[in-house]
């Protein structure tokens, strides 16, 4: 940023207006704060009104706006296409080999810090991410692996730790188990605080022990319950290798949640996949990614912000931001276009996974956090260009406006002029002309969900003895739900967090439970 380096860490910092010590600073940030729920819910009562005194006007609207949804739609499937096409090329590859026949540079010079935080995830779960990455073709005397406990997990978490530290800690380079204290001033309780402090202590103890060079360090952020395939390493290392700027860049796979798919309800299974399609596509359009989970890059630029922030939620979308901030726009996420496994939302049962799904919906879409603190940092940052402050602001705001609202839009628009605009539209020819047409342009729309439930099959692991056929049957069925379960778990949880950040009632961390049933 354009400031001093004291300064500069300061305001990268920044985790709500209140951090902020000087007043008209503070009132612009809590502005900037209110501006995303302002707008959604601005976008509702303008539906409401509207559509009560210019119900014609809101029928021409949501004609023109169904007609977009659909072009929308039908955009994103070849999105969806082509990145697929080039997963399955990624996967394919032999990365190791290309490594070897890599003569720009010596790539065994490239170590990986891999950090696995966890709090009370089950043993078996853990271990199998671990396993995963002794499987991995990278060499192993070139992996430091970390294992982040919560010190406030107690005596369980400590006995998960000695278990694998036992079958693990001569299988790498270096495995490091770290605490993170309770209660540490500054911090709120999440996985951000707790990678920062043993990233923090692998540097100590490990990094500047042995004199390596930062910039041959790829810090990859896994979730306890991630399963890197074997060539992973090998992939993220040759595009680490080949980037431009690899100290610059973040590098983004594509996550699959199908760890416990077949265990997964169906709502579950939806979201699920859904999540898994909408990165799919967003690598095809690489100037709009930010980080998202489980994701990597350089040592030196996690060192150059001073680590992860410690009072954040989405610290994985936001860690992107800091870096963008602290080298003036001259930052950028690098699709991989190569998967890794994680876990489906699985509880103990129905309705926990519910209320669990529309938790987990929630945090991620308290990412919206990330709109007032980048938005601060661009007023604060001149060296950006403008078009890329533009370009970025347009696009997440944008984003989180249609979380929020596209769902509702679609389900309430066609209806609130009949219900709301009087007797003298409810008959006229135009009211009950509205429902047919957008009724008809929706189902045109399908195509989208036939292209999901198409590749939803194509993507799920092989299936258990233990069910039969019509499971795929019962996988495909699901998707004709989402039109509803979209208002519900899309809609409600965005409106729920912009609707906290814009009031200050801020959101803590909740971490997703991790439940794998027994092995069928």
């Amino acid at each position: 940023m354009a400031l001093d380096s004291l300064s500069e860490q300061y305001y990268l910092k920044i985790g709500k207006a209140s951090d902020l010590k000087i007043f008209k600073e503070r009132l612009i940030y809590r502005l900037l704060e209110i501006l995303p729920g302002f707008l959604s819910w601005l976008t509702l009562f303008l539906i409401l009104f509207f559509s009560w005194k210019e119900p014609v006007w809101v029928s021409v609207f949501v004609i023109m706006f169904v007609i977009y949804w659909l072009f929308r739609t039908i955009y994103l499937s070849f999105h969806l296409w082509s990145g697929y096409k080039r997963m399955i090329i990624h996967e394919k590859e032999n990365w190791i080999q290309r490594l070897k026949d890599f003569k720009a540079q010596d790539w065994r010079g490239i170590y990986h810090l891999v950090v696995l935080p966890f709090y009370y995830e089950p043993l078996d779960i853990i271990r199998e991410s671990l396993k995963a990455l002794s499987n991995s073709d990278y060499p192993k005397d070139r992996m430091i692996v970390v294992l982040a406990g919560e010190e406030r997990a107690g005596e369980g978490g400590k006995m998960v730790a000695r278990i694998l530290e036992s079958e693990f800690k001569d299988v790498f380079f270096k495995f490091l188990v770290t605490w993170h204290p309770v209660n540490l001033k500054g911090e709120i309780i999440g996985k951000g605080a707790n990678e920062s402090w043993a990233t923090r202590r692998v540097k100590e103890l490990i990094i500047d022990q042995l004199n390596i060079d930062y910039k041959n360090i790829i810090v990859s952020s896994l979730d306890a319950d991630t399963v890197v395939f074997s060539g992973y390493l090998s992939c993220l290392t040759y595009h680490y290798l080949t980037a431009k700027k690899p100290d610059r860049t973040s590098f983004q796979p594509i996550p699959l949640f199908i760890n416990n798919i077949w265990q997964a309800p169906f709502l579950s299974r939806i979201f699920a996949f859904s999540s898994t399609f909408w990165h799919i596509m967003t690598q095809e359009r690489p100037e709009k990614m930010i980080t998202f989970s489980s994701h990597s890059m350089s040592f030196k630029a996690l060192v150059d912000v001073d680590f992860r922030q410690v009072n954040v939620v989405s610290d994985d979308s936001r860690i992107f931001w800091q870096c963008f901030l602290r080298y003036d726009g001259d930052y950028q996420v690098l699709p991989l276009y190569y998967p890794i496994s994680m876990d489906a939302n699985v509880s103990v049962n129905l309705k926990q996974t519910i209320i669990n799904l529309y938790k987990q919906q929630r945090r991620w879409a308290y990412g919206v956090a990330d709109i007032p603190y980048f938005l601060f940092g661009f007023l604060k940052n001149k060296k950006i260009p403008l078009n890329k402050k533009f370009s970025l602001s347009m696009e997440l705001i944008e984003g989180h406006w249609s979380w929020a609202t596209a769902s509702m839009m679609i389900f309430l628009l066609g209806w609130m002029p009949i219900i709301l605009g009087g007797p003298s539209f409810s008959q006229s020819l135009l009211s009950f002309s509205v429902p047919k047409i957008t009724s008809q342009i929706l189902t045109i729309g399908m195509i989208g969900l036939v292209v999901s439930a198409y590749f939803s099959l194509i993507l799920l692991p092989p299936k258990p003895p233990k069910y039969g056929r019509f499971k795929y049957v019962f996988f495909a069925v699901g998707w004709l739900l989402v039109p509803v379960i979209m208002v519900f778990f899309t809609s409600i949880p965005a409106f729920e967090a912009q609707t906290r950040l814009m009031v200050g009632k801020y959101l803590s961390f909740w971490p997703t439970e991790k439940i794998r049933k027994k092995k069928y």
